[in-house]
C-alpha cells in the first residue's frame, strides 16, 4: 500500500510515452530532410544507470518532486543496511553492504529512476523533438552540430555532478541529411562514435530518414507471432472468427508497433522490401469478417 502511495505522488518524467518519442523522432528526421536541412542526434548511454545513484540525491530528489516526508522515510527503511551476496559456479561470497543505486527487480525502483532523471536533467532539458528522455534512453538533437556538441557538455556536467556517468564508448552521434566535412562531435575532447543508424526505444533510427530496416524487423515480428498462433491459425476446428480474433491481437500487433494510423500501416506494405510477406499476413486479417 505505501508503495502504491509513493508512486502515485511521482512527477511522470518528461517523454513518458514511448510511442510519441519515436514518432517525434521519425517527424523531426522527414521535416529536415524534406527541407533539405542537417539534423545532428546524440544518442546518450548512462553507465551502470541503476546503480550508480546515489542514496542521499535520492531522497533530495523525492522531496524536490512532492513526495510526502512520510513516504520518504519509507523508502529510506526499505534501504538502510541492505546487503547483498554473489552467487557463481563455486557458491557464493559473504554478504557485503550496498550504499549506491537502486534495488534491482523492484516494482519500485523504474518510478523513482523516473523521479531522479527528471530532476537531474530540469536544468538542462529542452522541448520535444530537441530532447528526447524515457528513463536513461536520452537523444539530444539539434539542427547545428556545434550546438549539439555544447548541450551534450551541458547534459554530461548535469548528471556526472550529481554521480551519474556518461559512457564514453557507448554515447553515438548520428547526422540526418549530412553534407560534406559536416565534423563529428566531442566529449571533453574524445571524439563521440559517429554512426549511420541508432536503436531508440526498440526502433531503428537511420541517417537517411528511410525506414527499411525497421519495416523488416517489423516483418519478422509479425512472423514470429504468426509461428506461436499457427497450431490455432490452421486448425480447421476453430472457426474463421476466432482464428480472425487471435491474428488481429498476436500477430499484427507485432508488425504494426510504432504505426500509428492506416497512412502509415500502408507505407509499411509499399516500402518494405519484404513487401509481399506483409501482404500476406495483412490478407489474414479478412478472417472472421466474412
Amino acid at each position: 500500500m505505501n508503495i502504491l502511495l509513493i508512486v502515485a505522488q511521482v512527477k511522470q518524467p518528461v517523454g513518458n510515452n514511448t510511442e510519441l518519442s519515436r514518432e517525434r523522432l521519425q517527424t523531426s528526421t522527414f521535416e529536415l530532410l524534406d527541407g533539405q536541412r542537417e539534423l545532428h542526434c546524440v544518442l546518450v548511454d548512462l553507465e551502470k544507470a541503476y546503480d550508480r545513484v546515489p542514496r542521499e540525491e535520492l531522497w533530495y530528489c523525492m522531496r524536490k518532486s512532492g513526495v510526502a516526508e512520510k513516504y520518504v522515510r519509507v523508502v529510506q527503511d526499505m534501504y538502510e543496511r541492505s546487503r547483498t551476496v554473489v552467487k557463481c559456479a563455486v557458491g557464493q561470497t559473504e554478504e557485503f553492504k550496498v550504499e549506491v543505486g537502486l534495488h534491482q527487480g523492484s516494482a519500485l525502483s523504474p518510478f523513482l529512476f523516473a523521479m531522479v532523471m527528471d530532476q537531474l536533467s530540469e536544468e538542462v532539458r529542452q522541448e520535444s523533438p530537441w530532447t528526447m528522455m524515457f528513463a536513461d534512453d536520452i537523444v539530444i538533437c539539434s539542427e547545428s552540430r556545434e550546438q549539439v556538441e555544447e548541450n551534450l557538455e551541458r547534459w554530461r556536467f548535469a548528471l556526472e555532478r550529481r554521480g551519474m556517468k556518461v559512457s564514453r564508448s557507448k554515447t553515438e552521434y548520428m547526422c540526418v541529411n549530412e553534407r560534406e566535412g559536416s565534423g563529428t562531435v566531442r566529449l571533453q575532447g574524445e571524439e563521440v562514435k559517429k554512426v549511420q543508424e541508432f536503436k531508440y526505444l526498440g526502433s531503428t533510427v537511420q541517417s537517411n530518414g528511410e525506414s527499411g530496416k525497421e519495416v523488416k524487423k517489423r516483418v519478422q515480428a509479425g512472423w514470429n507471432g504468426w509461428r506461436k498462433v499457427s497450431g490455432v491459425l490452421c486448425d480447421r476446428k476453430i472457426s474463421a472468427r476466432i482464428k480472425g480474433n487471435v491474428y488481429r491481437t498476436v500477430v499484427r500487433p507485432a508488425m504494426l508497433y510504432g504505426f500509428r494510423d492506416s497512412e502509415e500501416e500502408t507505407g509499411v506494405r509499399a516500402r518494405g522490401s519484404r513487401a509481399e510477406d506483409v501482404e500476406v499476413l495483412f490478407g489474414s486479417d479478412k478472417i472472421g469478417q466474412d
